[in-house]
């Protein structure tokens, strides 16, 4: 007896997340949201690639589900692109856009003769400056970053991490250098 009733209790268990998700209420969501976010404050070097990227999307998505936008998803493609930009934008020690639209072309996001939309954010900083969060924040008070985080064009993203900053900083405090590439095919 004991037997059979430590199998339906495991069965049970296995079952309950399944049943759970089902009837997802706004108030489920927003605390699975606050949950994904909540590494925010964390420096990327601290976090798995995937973490930091992660992080750093709950937290954009958070911002556009606030004023009521979609979600965006996180494309493969578009992140090749992003960490790639993030990379040369460390080793060669400069901050700049460059030719985004070449970027995302060779990372075959999309096709010259679709049509696209495309957009690019990019920031660095060191210390709590370099934390997703403190990004998202600075991009957010950035007219211009503002409106591609906020575009209802774009419906893909790619993020792209990088430690360590495109210009000389402090040795005792690290930094990490932000691409991310929004984009939308035809």
């Amino acid at each position: 007896m004991r037997r059979r009733t430590l199998r339906v209790l495991t069965l049970c268990l296995a079952l309950a997340p399944a049943a759970m998700a089902v009837p997802a209420t706004p108030a489920i969501a927003a605390k699975k949201a606050h949950a994904a976010c909540a590494s925010g404050h964390v420096h990327p070097a601290q976090l798995a690639k995937r973490q930091a990227r992660a992080v750093t999307l709950c937290l954009i998505n958070r911002e556009r589900r606030r004023r009521g936008l979609r979600p965006l998803r996180l494309h493969r493609r578009l992140t090749v692109a992003s960490v790639r930009h993030s990379r040369n934008m460390v080793r060669r020690n400069f901050f700049a856009h460059g030719n985004f639209v070449a970027r995302v072309l060779n990372a075959r996001y999309v096709r010259r003769r679709a049509a696209w939309a495309l957009g690019e954010n990019i920031a660095w900083g060191s210390g709590r400056l370099a934390t997703p969060r403190a990004i998202v924040r600075a991009w957010m008070r950035s007219p211009g970053h503002r409106r591609n985080i906020l575009s209802r064009r774009f419906r893909d993203i790619g993020i792209g991490i990088v430690a360590g900053a495109p210009r000389a900083g402090r040795a005792d405090s690290p930094g990490a250098t932000y691409t991310t590439d929004f984009g939308r095919k035809g």
